[in-house]
């Protein structure tokens, strides 16, 4: 459900660029004196692994259509809301910069988009409500549900809204939500299954995991899923991504259905043209591979399945490593100010 900037006007983009950066502050304040040295790590392992799972798309059966996992709602269950707004940034911000996956322009609509609405409304009113404070297997796999699907209705909902609001697409409201919201609840539903199995593997390897977004007091050895949480990363991104659907993920499919195409043309603008112009510098392995020699078709293996790419398991790894790295950085950072903030 990343957008690309053919969709947005600079108005609407430049207004959720403020309104994501003016919640990241929020969740950095929060922050300050909450992180502890266990977090900090747990927070780059999982970001890491977000990053790999959202390489890889599965295919939405009977549609022609694929989707991936947002990760926003796995994350804010293992460590709170505003950590997980904090890492899901990273993870988009990294996507945008070093692999062209969401345009620089989007990056505030999809940050609002995939960690906004799990983060901070499905999270507390949905899963908080189901799950409880004595969660079980049950209750997690139904607030795990449930919270995705919800989180992701209102992101798909938000994408159809800001493209109306920009008004350079030419996409219709009503047909373009109507494809929007079902191909979304499909996928929802998966990656609620998906977030589910996790989270009660997590808990019943170890429950207290959930106490560690509680302050800086707490007392928890997490290396036992740190290191599963490593090791799922590297597979994940390293082997599994070239298993990912061929086809098109829901916010693309949607707009093929309308269009014709599953990219829309941007229309020429100074502001589009300059960001395009820093996403082609910063992007070192657009598109989750290596870049094609001179000369060379970009898209000539594309439709084989499965994949198996040397630049796919490159670009797995070492976006993995560049987000765990950002995140803790991110972490230690606000660790620092938090501590100097209280001196």
């Amino acid at each position: 459900m990343h957008m690309a900037d053919a969709l947005l006007s600079p108005a609407v983009g430049g207004g959720f660029w403020a309104g994501t950066a003016g919640f990241i502050l929020y969740a950095a304040k929060k922050l300050k004196g909450q992180l502890n040295e266990k977090m900090i790590p747990l927070m780059g392992v999982l970001g890491a692994f977000v990053f790999a799972g959202q390489m890889i798309n599965f295919t939405i059966p009977g549609t022609g259509s694929s989707g991936h996992i947002g990760g926003g709602m796995l994350l804010a269950i293992l460590l709170g809301p505003h950590a997980a707004f904090i890492v899901i940034a990273s993870v988009l911000t990294v996507q945008a910069l070093f692999f062209a996956d969401g345009g620089l322009l989007a990056l505030g609509c999809n940050i609002w988009n995939l960690g906004v609405y799990p983060a901070y409304i499905a999270y507390p009113l949905i899963y908080r409500a189901i799950a409880g404070d004595a969660p079980s297997g049950r209750k997690i796999t139904v607030a795990s549900v449930a919270g995705v699907v919800a989180a992701l209705q209102m992101g798909a909902f938000s994408v159809v809204l800001q493209t109306k609001l920009s008004g350079i697409s030419g996409l219709p409201f009503g047909p373009f939500l109507l494809l929007m919201q079902p191909i979304h609840l499909a996928i929802g539903v998966v990656e609620g299954i998906i977030t589910a199995g996790v989270v009660n593997y997590v808990w019943r390897i170890q429950p207290e995991i959930f106490e560690i977004n509680k302050g800086p007091g707490t007392a928890l050895s997490i290396r036992k899923v740190l290191a599963v949480l490593a090791v799922l990363a590297v597979i994940t991104g390293g082997i599994f991504s070239w298993f990912a659907s061929t086809h098109p993920d829901g916010l693309e499919w949607s707009v093929e259905k309308i269009y014709g195409e599953p990219e829309i043309h941007a229309k020429k603008s100074t502001v589009l043209e300059r960001a395009a112009g820093i996403q082609e510098k910063t992007a070192f392995m657009p598109d989750y591979g290596f870049p094609p020699e001179p000369g060379e078709d970009a898209g000539e293996d594309e439709g084989h399945w499965p994949a198996v790419d040397p630049g796919t398991s490159v670009a797995g790894l070492v976006g993995g490593l560049i987000v765990f790295g950002s995140v803790l950085l991110a972490g230690l950072g606000l660790r620092r100010f938090g501590r100097r903030s209280a001196d």
